[in-house]
């Protein structure tokens, strides 16, 4: 029973805790956010291209002189 109490104490502190900083620092959510949607669409992207084929340097800036 000591235990159970202990963890419910522990749960609430951190629930406290979390709440806190999310009212205080409402930025570290929002870059939290941004960052798991930057690395999901850097997973998708790695996923598309895997089967997609190598291409060189001298096609890249080829490409890129002819695009600016």
């Amino acid at each position: 029973m000591k235990t159970d109490l202990k963890n419910e104490q522990l749960k609430q502190m951190l629930k406290d805790i979390l709440i806190e900083v999310l009212e205080e620092r409402p930025d570290l959510l929002t870059r939290l956010v941004e960052d798991t949607l930057e690395n999901i669409a850097m997973v998708n992207a790695i996923h598309d291209a895997k089967d997609s084929p190598l291409v060189n340097r001298n096609q890249i800036m080829t490409f890129f002189k002819g695009n600016v």
